[in-house]
């Protein structure tokens, strides 16, 4: 069902892949958009070990919900800043394509407990973190990509 990378020399290992998607924290996931058209958008993510999916928080409405409301199937990229190895102007870039289904959660304590998670990737301070939970956390809706296939590769750019 899901294609083999062609150059295979360039292929990571799973768990680079999963360092990725723990390390970075941003991406871009695509979705069946209106009227047949690709829907890509930048989001941050937060990467579960513990069941493997991608979690992802958004308002209740708006393009990317409907979307994913028709058609649950989505892709997510992310990359790392790359880098040059010494006498190279090229970058060497590594990313990880995750292919899978979204579902929404509906759970109010999940949504707060992966809500608490994704903010820590970005901040420390609980105070605020709280703050931000008790002002938008009722309004706020979660989903998450289990992932059906992975691949990674290290891409040189030259």
């Amino acid at each position: 069902m899901f294609r083999e990378m062609l150059r295979v020399k360039q292929q990571l290992p799973r768990e680079e892949c999963v360092r990725l998607l723990k390390e970075e924290k941003r991406g871009v996931l695509s979705v069946l958009g209106d009227d047949g058209y690709p829907y890509g958008m930048p989001l941050n993510h937060y990467y579960c070990e513990e069941d493997g999916r991608l979690y992802f928080h958004s308002g209740m409405k708006g393009h990317r919900v409907d979307a994913l409301r028709r058609c649950p199937k989505a892709s997510y990229c992310v990359y790392d800043q790359g880098f040059r190895r010494p006498g190279e102007w090229a970058f060497n870039v590594s990313s990880v394509i995750v292919f899978g289904t979204v579902m929404f959660i509906e759970d109010r304590e999940t949504v707060y407990r992966i809500a608490r998670a994704l903010s820590h990737q970005f901040t420390s301070d609980e105070a605020y973190i709280e703050r931000e939970i008790e002002r938008f956390g009722p309004r706020t809706l979660l989903f998450a990509l289990t992932p059906e296939h992975m691949t990674g590769k290290l891409v040189n750019e030259s």
